[in-house]
């Protein structure tokens, strides 16, 4: 059995996608992914398709720089598509594509999560912090 350098494990694990590597592109989707805005996105579009100004006003503190920067990069990730529609003023609305469907099941069930058990954690935090004054 041959021996390998820690560089062509590396390589190795990079080709097998081992997200736990900072340079693998599963780390980085991850990284993508987990985005606070992305996670909001995604399950404020799992109920159908929703123009610029709605998901803005659904999507309470968002900027329209990190509306628009969140929806470029899930249309460039083929997670949504963007379809304008000539109109006066011109309708833009956004839709989960197959893919982002996919994942919206997964990100909803977080912010469903987060919901649920909010007051638990809330809870667990200010028992720390007692313990820890």
């Amino acid at each position: 059995m041959a021996t390998t350098t820690a560089a062509q494990r590396r390589e190795q694990a990079r080709v097998e996608y081992d997200a736990f590597l900072k340079n693998c592109p599963t780390n980085q989707l991850l990284d993508r992914i987990s985005d606070k805005w992305v996670g909001l996105v995604v399950s404020a579009l799992a109920t159908g398709p929703m123009r610029y100004s709605d998901l803005g006003r659904k999507i309470a503190g968002v900027s329209p720089k990190m509306l628009t920067q969140t929806l470029r990069s899930l249309e460039r990730d083929g997670l949504l598509t963007r379809t304008v529609t000539p109109s006066v003023p011109v309708r833009v609305d956004y839709e989960l594509t197959p893919l982002g469907a996919s994942l919206s099941g997964l990100l909803s069930a977080v912010k469903d999560w987060a919901e649920t058990h909010f007051d638990e954690v809330h809870r667990a935090r200010e028992a720390h912090d007692a313990e820890t004054a």
